[in-house]
């Protein structure tokens, strides 16, 4: 549905440009060469460890929490609405996340945590989700398609770009449930659902437009990851072309040009030789970079085949991320991210069949287990700039390091993921 949904919106123009320079159709139909790919994506969850709870005490017109929440200021406000009392009469109590991933922007488990306090005579309440509760009834990651179409020249240099994506907007379905006041009658576009297509550091063609066409869908929407496509494209481009120039945009910042992808080909402070070259016999690896959050990210990830599936061996990451405060809790952010993303495109798919969802628990939604994490080295450039987030820059260059590097593999281009599906 979504494929075909954004096949049509490219094909009518359709969708909010977020970037357009030129005539992308007049460049595209009179390039030499051109090179169409359809990418997809499935729903997600956020799958956290610590399932989704709320603890819950209505006493005395007062309202004490106690919860893991994204969110303090949505939880105080549905927490005073579902008890009928003033903000200023209830108490939040902000515990550590066990994994929040964007899920615990919700503030639903604390309005039923409270809803049932209400009738226990001022004694305190726990509600916990068991893991069956929380995989079925998540608000998950949109699923989502992007149609990319290029056209190069006969010297292989990139004239054109059409990036068309579809999916649920995830924004304006939070306000809609958590601030209906911000919603408005009219729905703005979500860039959130195009990132990564748009606002990319690799170098747009003279002509290109990148456009997100807003598919309502059933179900709860959240925000989770970024998108696989566009990264993807660059390197099918250049294997087409041979050696496919990337002209940076005007108007980008020379770092942002640049990035650490010094690093990661082998330049890293202390280790000068090119890693890569000393891959073990048997074993490919990929590159890819990504900005977010103010910071850099470059990855490589070399893998091998074990009983004909990939095997992730090892994982480089070459990070700037501004001025590092605390380089050690930079590397963990940055492992934590990419076995996040490795779960996410190894396994990561919701399945909704006549409207139940399939995916229950973890042995039928399997994330990276300890002994199939690979080592990750983390390399952080010296920099002087303001300090950049660290939380979840991590995660999006993993999926397309991964891709490209099965495909260095076997040969086999992967345009949907997961990729163990």
């Amino acid at each position: 549905m979504l494929a075909a949904t954004a096949r049509e919106a490219a094909a009518r123009d359709e969708g909010f440009a977020f970037t357009e320079q030129g005539e992308p159709a007049s460049a595209l139909s009179g390039a030499d060469v051109k090179v169409e790919a359809l990418y997809r994506a499935p729903y997600l969850a956020h799958a956290a460890m610590e399932p989704i709870n709320c603890t819950a005490q209505v006493a005395d017109g007062h309202v004490r929490l106690w919860a893991a929440t994204q969110s303090p200021s949505f939880a105080r406000a549905i927490a005073a609405r579902v008890a009928g009392v003033d903000e200023s009469q209830v108490e939040l109590n902000v515990t550590y996340l066990g994994g929040g991933f964007g899920r615990r922007l919700e503030v639903d488990v604390i309005g039923r945590a409270v809803r049932v306090a209400l009738e226990t005579g001022g004694r305190p309440v726990q509600l916990v989700w068991p893991r069956e509760e929380d995989l079925t009834h998540d608000f998950y990651r949109p699923a989502g398609a992007a149609f990319l179409q290029a056209g190069l020249d006969d010297g292989g240099r990139p004239v054109a770009l059409k990036i068309t994506s579809a999916g649920d907007a995830v924004t304006p379905r939070f306000l809609e449930r958590n601030a209906p006041a911000l919603a408005g009658p009219v729905e703005l576009p979500d860039k959130t659902s195009s990132e990564g297509l748009f606002d990319h550091p690799y170098g747009a063609a003279p002509a290109h437009r990148a456009r997100g066409h807003a598919k309502r869908r059933a179900g709860r929407q959240l925000a989770l990851g970024r998108p696989l496509a566009q990264r993807l494209l660059y390197r099918e481009l250049r294997r087409r072309a041979g050696a496919c120039r990337r002209p940076r945009p005007a108007g980008l910042p020379p770092r942002a040009a640049r990035g650490p992808a010094a690093p990661c080909r082998g330049a890293a402070p202390g280790r000068r030789a090119r890693w890569l070259g000393r891959a073990a016999a048997g074993r490919h690896g990929a590159r890819r970079r990504c900005t977010s959050f103010g910071s850099i990210v470059a990855q490589v990830v070399e893998l091998r085949l074990a009983d004909g599936k990939p095997a992730v061996q090892r994982v480089v990451c070459a990070a700037d991320v501004g001025t590092v405060v605390n380089p050690g809790i930079v590397a963990q952010q940055m492992e934590s991210a990419i076995v996040f993303g490795l779960s996410a495109a190894l396994h990561g798919r919701i399945d909704i069949v006549d409207g139940v969802v399939q995916q229950t628990n973890f042995p039928n939604h399997p994330l990276l287990t300890l002994a199939q994490t690979p080592r990750i080295e983390t390399h952080l450039v010296a920099s002087t700039r303001e300090p950049g987030g660290v939380g979840e820059p991590g995660t999006p260059p993993v999926a397309p390091a991964l891709a490209n590097a099965w495909f260095a593999l076997t040969g086999r281009r992967v345009r949907e993921l997961p990729l163990l599906a």
